[in-house]
């Protein structure tokens, strides 16, 4: 049976413990008490893992052994134990060989040494002889040499002052040269030099000298301070004087204000708003467009460029001469900045061109690196990149405030109809506000676009917000642009439960035309605009997401739909509404104005029929212009109402005219009530819809349900109920002219005649004969007044 191997950390552990064991033997006192203290609970707590322990039991272990295992596992144990012994023997053989090479090496050693060692002491003694012979030698020529020493060294003494007094002597004349020269570094640099003799000489040998020179000195710090002070010298050349001025201990906190002072005038004149200028004038002469102007004529980047080179060397030698200036210099730089982003800003209130506003922000950002390597502590780039995500957010939403100006001064246009067919105001009012919405926003998602495109980074660090700007943007807009109509309407946008329109006290002067104008754009608005704004979003401003999840996504098309689609049927109920109210106005100065008990036989239509055709024809005009016809077939009267021939020859209205009882009138109305409760049901009021037919229809059946509460409300004689049945009889084929519903109007008109019917003493119609001839001179009066055209 093949011996099994020892893992490798297990042999390494055993090997170091019988080196141990074998170097360093424990007491066998000490041994042998722990052993024995430790003997009981190791007695008990033994295993067959604990044969590396130091408390190992060989007979307590055997026993467990041939407890646990049977005899195949016996044979397997004895093997494996049989191995590792072998292996232990070889690994303790192999280091005996080891160290006894490592001894025999050692001994090899120390024996050279001891060989090598035997010559060097008699070597050392005859180094030590001559160390000994040249260090009296050395002392000799010292000795022999050193009178001679001192003295050349007095001499040098001596000659080295005679030239600081010929220097002292000749330094008046040095510095009228220097002044003549400009030469004032020198000059600052001789006089500095000889100040401490001056100062321990002056009131003494070198009187006149030391006067002299300060007189000159004073002339030189009158010309440092004039060329610091004056505007034609370089920013270099006043740095220097203002270094030469505090070497000469000239207090320079004053000039160190006005040297800022300079750099801030310096500053106010290096402007962004010429080269801005300058660029959109370029780019507009050729094509107007902005883009173009970006691409083909840039700013005049060598004046920038020199501009900022000069701003750069203004920095570098403020920050040489004065050291503690850095919080200074952040502040004067990030003024500069914040100019550049107010010219920016004020330019976006006048409408600035997207092109335009790229040019700055690439001059802006360009300028902000070359300052950045002058000065990086201001961290420019970063107080840009903060400053220009304000200065995009305003570009864009007064572009979207730009936009909803447009579409507003589009829609304020009141249009009046004039009399005449040829009048289509209100056709050409909503033709201008479909254009300036959809326009409008397409242009604006145009400008959005280049700056997407552009790759300045600047904008390349914004472009998710710049998407979720224009995201939002539109929502706003939109909602915006419903408060807005809502306005014009006569009508806050209100938040309440109300979610319709009523007409108020402002409402009453809101042209209806306006209003109707307003159905039509909500219409277009809700199934035209938002549909191609969304493509337009999907296809060029995706992504985004800075927002976050938490706060929904930023442009909700279908949210925006079901605004503008409440609020077209709500400003079409306000304009059915509002002219339902004038109509129902003119009704109840009819109704209210005569006395129905003592009314004349009637000789004509009365002229309120007139007045109210003619306000249903203003109303078809201006429905006309911007509403569709409908597509669905007219609704002819069903046999069960009657027209109006027939109703004139009824039967039962035959048997009225014979009849002059007023108590078998009353019959025969209850018997008419009780024949309605068996005719076929009706419905009367519909959902409006969006075409001529559908809001004609809506106003007149609105118009004639007035019509009978008016009735209702008063009580006729014989002449009054005819005058009423009179005027209904000729209302029938007007109304069935404009209406699309005949046999509604056929039942609502019925209904009028029955209220009077209902509410007159002696209801006795007219005879047939009689209506008919009333109604023709009626006709051919108005056919008279209102020649048809050829």
């Amino acid at each position: 049976m093949a011996a099994m191997e020892v893992p490798l950390d297990d042999k390494a552990r055993r090997t170091r413990d019988l080196l141990a064991s074998f170097y360093a033997p424990a007491d066998p006192s000490s041994t042998t008490a722990k052993s024995d203290a430790a003997s009981a609970p190791q007695r008990t707590a033994s295993s067959l893992d604990a044969i590396n322990t130091p408390s190992f039991d060989p007979h307590l272990y055997m026993n467990l052994l041939v407890q646990k295992s049977n005899l195949e596992q016996l044979l397997r144990k004895h093997v494996e134990m049989a191995a590792e012994i072998k292996n232990l023997d070889t690994d303790l053989q192999m280091l005996v060989y080891e160290n006894y090479n490592k001894f025999i090496s050692a001994t090899d050693t120390i024996k050279r040494m001891k060989n090598n060692i035997v010559g060097m002491e008699t070597n050392m003694e005859q180094l030590l002889e001559k160390i000994l012979s040249v260090q009296s030698k050395s002392d000799g020529v010292n000795t022999s040499l050193f009178e001679k020493r001192e003295h050349i060294e007095k001499l040098h003494r001596t000659r080295n002052l005679l030239r600081k007094v010929q220097f002292i002597y000749d330094l008046p004349v040095r510095l009228g040269k220097c002044i003549k020269s400009e030469a004032y570094a020198d000059a600052v640099r001789y006089f500095t030099g000889a100040k401490p003799i001056f100062e321990a000489y002056g009131d003494s040998s070198f009187q006149d000298c030391k006067k002299a020179s300060e007189e000159a000195m004073g002339i030189v710090i009158k010309n440092l301070q004039e060329k610091l002070l004056s505007d034609s010298e370089h920013i270099e050349t006043r740095a220097e004087a203002v270094v030469l001025l505090s070497q000469l201990n000239y207090p320079v906190d004053s000039l160190k204000m006005k040297l800022l002072e300079k750099l801030e005038d310096f500053l106010t004149e290096f402007n962004i708003e010429n080269s801005g200028e300058n660029a959109s004038a370029s780019g507009s002469d050729e094509t107007g467009n902005a883009s173009d102007s970006v691409a083909s004529v840039p700013p005049d980047s060598r004046k920038n460029k020199a501009s900022m080179d000069e701003f750069s060397k203004t920095v570098r030698a403020y920050q040489i001469i004065f050291p503690d200036s850095e919080k200074r210099l952040i502040e004067v730089a990030h003024n500069l900045f914040n100019k550049y982003f107010d010219t920016i800003r004020q330019q976006i209130k006048n409408r600035i061109l997207p092109g335009d506003l790229l040019v700055m922000l690439r001059i802006i950002w360009k300028d902000a690196e070359l300052m950045d390597e002058v000065l990086p502590e201001a961290a420019l780039p970063v107080f840009c990149l903060e400053a220009a995500r304000g200065v995009i957010k305003q570009y864009i939403d007064s572009a979207f405030s730009h936009l909803l100006s447009d579409i507003l001064a589009m829609t304020r246009i009141q249009p009046k109809p004039k009399d005449g067919a040829g009048d289509c105001s209100l056709q050409i009012a909503l033709e201008t506000s479909k254009k300036a919405v959809i326009q409008g926003s397409m242009d604006l998602l145009l400008d959005f676009c280049q700056l997407l495109d552009d790759n300045i980074d600047l904008l390349l660090k914004l472009r998710d917000l710049i998407i979720d700007w224009v995201q939002e943007g539109f929502q706003d807009f939109f909602r915006s642009l419903d408060g807005h109509f809502l306005m014009l309407a006569g009508k806050s946008n209100s938040t309440t439960q109300e979610s319709h329109l009523r007409i108020g006290t402002q409402g009453d002067k809101v042209p209806a035309g306006l209003v109707l104008l307003l159905v039509q754009i909500s219409i277009f608005i809700e199934q035209s605009a938002i549909p191609r704004i969304t493509e337009e979003i999907a296809a060029s401003f995706s992504g985004g997401g800075v927002r976050g999840y938490e706060y929904g996504p930023a442009f909700v098309p279908g949210e925006i739909c079901r605004i503008f689609r409440s609020a077209g049927e709500n400003f079409l109920h306000l304009y059915i509404n509002m002219k339902t109210q004038k109509t129902s106005t003119l009704l109840k100065k009819r109704f209210t104005t005569p006395n129905w008990i003592k009314h004349k036989e009637p000789r004509d239509v009365h002229m309120f029929v007139d007045l109210l055709l003619q306000e249903l024809e203003v109303i078809g005009d201006e429905v006309k212009q911007i509403f569709p016809h409908g597509i669905n077939q007219r609704h002819h009267r069903s046999e069960s109402t009657g027209s109006t021939n027939s109703s004139r020859s009824n039967t039962i209205r035959d048997d009225r005219l014979g009849k002059s009882n007023t108590q078998r009138a009353r019959s025969q109305l209850l018997e008419s009530h009780l024949a309605k409760l068996f005719e076929q049901k009706m419905e009367i009021f519909t959902k409006v819809e969006y075409t001529q037919e559908s809001i004609m229809s809506t106003i007149i059946k609105l118009c004639l349900k007035s019509l009978q509460e008016f009735v209702r409300l008063q009580t006729f004689n014989r002449s009054g109920y005819q005058q009423i049945q009179l005027d209904i009889e000729y209302l029938k084929n007007p109304l069935k002219d404009i209406v699309e519903d005949e046999a509604a109007i056929d039942f609502l008109l019925k209904e009028v005649i029955n209220a009077a019917h209902e509410r007159c003493l002696d209801p006795i119609p007219l005879e047939p004969a009689i209506l008919d001839r009333l109604i023709s001179a009626k006709l051919k009066k108005s056919g008279e007044q209102n020649p048809v055209p050829q």
